[in-house]
């Protein structure tokens, strides 16, 4: 079956997984040909693989177009940061929810982006673009600044070397960004002000597993401002992150390392 592949040596496997990777939060349903392009496969390969993935319940096919199936979502639920992370976490995204009236954010780091993991709503009116399961700057965002402050120094590198300008304030210049983030791990939570988004404000801290204090995820408050009341919020944000570590269980604080 590799004859069949367009990249020469690519196996059956590489195949479907790019014919899934397709799909993302601005792409979630597909017709066949969008599909095919996407996945960079032919059209008739694609065209097999997307019959037999609908077969198995990976995909559902909607008239003229596909999408994800329940069984991917499904396995996707068991992965230890989709079902423990937001297990343990949910308690307390309501109770920070609560105390504070903000959008709440719960991510973690994906290679150079942000993971959005779960998401509550604020009351305020507050231009929020982040959904669950989505994707977002590392640069721009607060949960994202967080994460970047303890990323590996690749990351680092990576991220720093190609900074795009998502609104006028988002800081896009290395040296500038790179104290920034020695401030954050020097003061323990990060901030924005309409980096990602204008009208928004973030600030977010890191939860730490308790075991070796390793920063397994990042939690954010999104408001619209942040002249009064910033150390409330960072109050708030770090008791909520410290009870999300302490109630992790250890197989999630060891894959952390």
């Amino acid at each position: 079956m590799a004859g069949n592949l367009s990249t020469p040596g690519a196996s059956v496997t590489s195949r479907v997984f790019a014919l899934l990777g397709a799909f993302d939060v601005d792409h979630r349903e597909l017709s066949l040909t969008e599909l095919a392009s996407r996945a960079s496969l032919p059209l008739p390969t694609a065209h097999r693989l997307a019959r037999e993935l609908v077969g198995l319940g990976a995909l559902e096919r909607r008239e003229d177009r596909y999408a994800v199936g329940r069984r991917l979502w499904d396995l996707g639920l068991l992965a230890p940061v989709q079902f423990e992370l937001r297990q343990v976490a949910a308690p307390f995204l309501q109770d920070l929810y609560g105390a504070t009236g903000a959008t709440v954010h719960l991510a973690e780091r994906d290679g150079g982006q942000v993971l959005y993991l779960d998401r509550l709503s604020g009351n305020a009116s507050v231009p929020v673009i982040s959904r669950i399961g989505g994707r977002l700057p590392l640069h721009a965002t607060g949960v994202g600044k967080v994460l970047l402050a303890w990323a590996p120094e690749e990351v680092q590198r990576q991220v720093l070397g190609s900074l795009t300008r998502v609104t006028p304030y988002t800081i896009t210049q290395p040296g500038r960004l790179r104290d920034q983030l020695r401030r954050v791990r020097r003061e323990g939570f990060a901030q924005t002000v309409e980096e990602m988004s204008r009208g928004a404000c973030s600030v977010a801290v890191p939860i730490r597993a308790s075991a070796a204090g390793d920063v397994v995820a990042a939690l954010g408050l999104v408001v619209p401002d942040l002249s009064r009341g910033r150390a409330r919020l960072v109050s708030a944000l770090q008791v909520a992150a410290a009870g999300i570590g302490r109630s992790l269980p250890i197989s999630l604080s060891e894959s952390a390392r």
